[in-house]
């Protein structure tokens, strides 16, 4: 997995991007735990709870189901997001299943569990770049810079650029 400070990247991307009148500080901050939600997962362990279990790591909690059960608490608390019902459940959903897809980048683990309950089968994309962020590591020992210097290419630097593309657009467009 990448490690939960780059989770993050993709909600403050889109936020970034659209701005704050689309979406507030409180919905950034739902998106922002929203792509860090999943990983709560890994308290199974604890518990017993296996690796490939459905209810293990990057099992039910990385599924578009568990993103969409996360965007209807968002749905339902659009007010105090300051959003509309579309806004809150389409960013927090996007957040949510963020998370999922950069996993599947990376090059360890027993993939994603995307589908489930209508598909058991756990996937990668067939390019997995992202350096795995190992249980339990040191973020300060080799192999934690290797991880973060594998996320700030793979992850960090093009929602960077992207963010920074579609925000010249939008201030482009509001100056014709």
């Amino acid at each position: 997995m990448p490690t939960i400070l780059s989770h993050p990247a993709a909600p403050l991307l889109i936020g970034v991007a659209l701005g704050s009148n689309i979406i507030s500080a409180r919905l950034l901050v739902a998106g922002v735990v929203a792509s860090i939600l999943p990983d709560l997962d890994v308290i199974g362990f604890r518990f017993g709870i296996a690796y490939a279990h459905e209810l293990g790591h990057r099992g039910f909690t990385h599924s578009l189901v568990f993103a969409f059960l996360v965007a209807l608490i968002a749905l339902s608390s659009f007010r105090q997001l300051h959003t509309n019902r579309k806004t809150a459940f389409a960013f927090v959903f996007i957040a949510a299943i963020s998370h999922g897809l950069f996993d599947m980048l990376t090059n360890g683990g027993h993939g994603v569990a995307l589908l489930w309950p209508f598909i058991d089968e756990r996937y990668f994309f067939p390019q997995r770049p992202i350096e795995v962020s190992p249980f339990g590591f040191r973020v300060f020992s080799s192999a934690g810079i290797k991880v973060f210097a594998s996320e700030l290419v793979w992850v960090w630097v093009p929602c960077a650029f992207a963010a920074a593309s579609i925000y010249a657009v939008r201030f482009y467009k509001s100056t014709t």
